[in-house]
């Protein structure tokens, strides 16, 4: 009889202890909940994307940071073969993207439908 009642209040705290830590643990705080919410600007996106015109990767950046906001204005001869002029309208900017590499070549303010061949080589 000693032996049930001790396995039942050793349960019992258990169930006490797991019902009074498990509400908090999941629940996130509010700064890290304000944190996450915070970014980067739109005008350090593009710049952000100037400073790595060139470099592998730029592409997926590209992607990332105007998901959804970019129109295709035409393909012309450059990069690895040809690249895709991407129009941004909400911020004016054309982008200069080739995909075999993954790379914005050009960055530009205003609508171009062809960048110079030196700048999208």
């Amino acid at each position: 009889m000693k032996l049930t009642s001790l396995v039942t209040s050793v349960a019992m705290l258990g169930l006490v202890t797991v019902g009074n830590v498990a509400p908090y643990t999941f629940t996130p705080s509010i700064g890290i909940v304000a944190s996450a919410a915070e970014g980067p600007s739109v005008q350090e996106k593009i710049s952000l994307i100037t400073k790595n015109k060139g470099q592998i990767g730029g592409g997926d950046q590209l992607r990332r940071f105007f998901y959804g906001d970019l129109e295709p204005l035409g393909v012309q001869a450059g990069g690895a073969g040809m690249v895709v002029n991407l129009y941004n309208k909400a911020n004016n900017v054309t982008f200069s993207y080739c995909a075999t590499y993954d790379v914005v070549v050009a960055v530009r303010k205003g609508r171009i439908t062809a960048f110079p061949a030196s700048e999208v080589k």
